[in-house]
């Protein structure tokens, strides 16, 4: 019979900072970790921070007991290994709690100790890869957003239990598997693996046949709806998945607070149903001024992907007609007389809100609502709208009204003891952390007339320049003994200061876990541009782990000069433009849709290749 006992497992709500502000308010809406990015090398090249800005981030989020990992995620060429290096010994010192990394040769790099992540741009889809990466010493693993809950199943099955599981729950989608997308780098040199990617998938295109036949004009068929599996939380950890990450390390503020209020608020209802099971992953209890509402934040429609295996050919992924954030709808026009327009609400609108709407091309046009009244319409600007057109809202002007001003506290629980010594009071201060310090001053206590119990209590429950607010308070001090406000405020403001010391010096780093050097690649020998070799320091790891033949990355001089005339498959995804568009092979639908099919626009033209084995499909750049 085991004597085990049953830890719960800590859930954490992984946010995005664009920049140390953006991260703060992350962790007081309740974020548990925040990513964000340093001078260089993360994936989001506009989205760079000074490492003395992430120092301070650190220190205030530590309090909490929340992490700040730092994105490393691009890959890295020979010339740079020593900026990589720098980068990563700063980060260590500044108080980072991981890294997020994609090229394997930051693994034979001279660096700390620090613990590691394997980012999603590793393209992590199968148990063997996954397993391949815990031994080589990542404590957590970002898996490829395509993966059901049946996959992520027997990837946590796979591999040891001190290895983390991060799947993302909301924001944009990559429609290629993370990592594995050179789209933009052959189209124009910018590559997505180096914090670069010019949104190729965004872009619109005509669909054509082989003879040149356009079969869907100017459409965006590659541009997916936003992730959105809040109401898939539970299923997720079920599955294994104890980090919940929400994407956008380009996203404002205000986009911020909105979506990690409403992930902290589903996460806390889960594990308020199952706290046997579950747990917090930081500290302190949000209070917000926010109503949690996803439809008032930029998406481009929702869509849990393939959490459930694969939906219904019925079931939309792409957002075809504009790769924009269209808004909530809001009603219907009428029609316009002049300047006015005349619609029929189903929301109640405001002066400052953000309208549009399809014009008759059917391109997406936006304005500013000057003023409101009734149903009468007086746009900022000029407008032309048809009459029928839905009418979207996608800027609430009193919702950034709100989010302007202080939006959320996060406050810590204490416990006071108070009492008496042989020459004073002593004030323990015990926090919900476990830590606990105790502060002591000389003084002499004088009998009172009136009973003092309250008085001491609003006096050290006077806590508002700190984190914490006080939960108990046992006081051992006689009922009628006088302490003097300015005696028991000294030793309160002592005690917070002691306790600050001690959870700073208790505060717990991982570490990287060790290395593997026996295990082999789950790809085998043969290594191709796919893999993202770009530097020795990779070439060396790969060789390491079993790798014969290594193709160089596309982004590297030496596969620039191979100058290499094959087709080049540019994308792999999941996602499936004939099933998208209802011509699904499986489903008879080659009558609907006679391949060679190609995308085109003015910029590239791309052959798509359909694996029905596999059940995905192919980007290709022919030559």
């Amino acid at each position: 019979m085991s004597n085990a006992v049953n830890i719960p497992q800590p859930l954490e709500l992984l946010a995005p900072a664009r920049d140390a502000e953006v991260a703060r308010q992350a962790i007081l809406h309740g974020a548990d970790a925040v990513y964000i990015g340093g001078p260089s090398h993360g994936a989001r090249a506009a989205a760079a921070n000074q490492m003395a800005d992430i120092r301070q981030l650190t220190a205030f989020a530590h309090q909490y007991g929340a992490k700040v990992y730092l994105a490393v995620n691009t890959i890295y060429y020979d010339n740079e290994a020593k900026s990589v290096e720098r980068t990563i010994r700063e980060a260590w010192s500044a108080g980072v709690d991981a890294l997020i990394i994609q090229d394997m040769g930051i693994l034979r790099l001279d660096i700390p100790p620090i613990e590691l992540h394997a980012s999603t741009q590793c393209d992590i889809r199968t148990p063997e890869k996954a397993r391949f990466l815990a031994e080589c010493g990542f404590s957590q693993l970002v898996l490829a957003r395509e993966l059901s809950l049946a996959e992520i199943k027997a990837i946590r099955q796979a591999v040891p239990e001190n290895v983390r599981l991060e799947a993302f729950v909301h924001g944009a989608l990559c429609v290629s598997y993370s990592g594995d997308c050179q789209a933009s780098c052959v189209a124009n040199g910018r590559s997505a693996n180096r914090g670069e990617c010019a949104q190729m998938c965004r872009m619109a295109y005509d669909v054509v046949d082989a003879s040149g036949r356009v079969l869907l004009k100017d459409k965006h068929v590659l541009s997916l709806r936003d992730l959105c599996r809040i109401d898939n939380l539970a299923e997720l950890a079920e599955a294994g998945i104890s980090s919940f990450k929400i994407e956008g390390r380009l996203k404002d503020a205000n986009y911020v607070k909105n979506v990690v209020t409403a992930y902290r608020q589903a996460i806390d209802r889960l594990i308020a149903e199952h706290p046997e099971r579950y747990c917090r992953a930081s500290w302190g209890k949000v209070t917000t001024t926010l109503t949690a509402d996803l439809s008032k934040t930029f998406n481009r429609g929702y869509t849990p992907y393939f959490l459930n295996g694969r939906p219904a050919s019925s079931v939309k992924m792409a957002n075809l007609d504009s790769p924009k954030w269209v808004g909530e709808r809001v009603g219907t026009v009428m029609r316009q007389d002049g300047k006015t327009v005349i619609a029929r609400l189903t929301a109640t609108l405001s002066n400052g809100d953000g309208l549009g709407y399809y014009d008759s091309k059917g391109q997406f046009q936006g304005f500013r609502l000057n003023r409101i009244d009734g149903n009468q319409l007086f746009p900022a600007s000029a407008v032309n709208i048809p009459a029928g057109a839905a009418l979207y809202r996608n800027s609430d002007s009193k919702m950034l009204a709100l989010m302007e001003k202080p939006t959320a506290k996060r406050l810590i629980d204490i416990d006071f003891k108070l009492w008496a010594t042989g020459h004073g009071l002593a004030l323990m201060a015990e926090c919900e952390d476990g830590n606990r310090a105790t502060a002591t001053v000389e003084c002499e206590l004088q009998q009172a007339k009136t009973p003092q119990l309250e008085a001491r209590q609003r006096c050290l429950a006077k806590l508002g320049d700190t984190i914490y607010t006080l939960r108990t308070l046992s006081d051992e001090v006689a009922a009628d003994a006088f302490v003097p406000a300015s005696v028991l405020t000294q030793l309160r403001r002592d005690a917070i200061a002691a306790l600050d010391q001690a959870r700073a010096a208790t505060y717990r780093y991982g570490y990287r876990l060790p290395e593997n050097r026996e295990t082999r690649l789950p790809q085998g020998p043969q290594l191709t541009y796919h893999d993202n070799v770009a530097n020795k320091e990779a070439e060396q790891f790969y060789r390491d782990h079993g790798a014969q033949t290594i193709e160089a990355a596309l982004e590297t001089k030496s596969a620039a000069k191979s100058g290499s005339k094959s087709p080049l498959t540019v994308m792999t995804t999941r996602y499936c433009l004939r099933r998208e568009l209802g011509a699904c092979l499986r489903e008879g639908g080659a009558k609907k849709l006679p391949e060679p099919l190609y995308i085109q626009n003015r910029a590239a033209r791309y052959r798509l290749c359909f694996d029905c084995d596999r059940c995905q499909m192919r980007v290709v750049k022919e030559t």
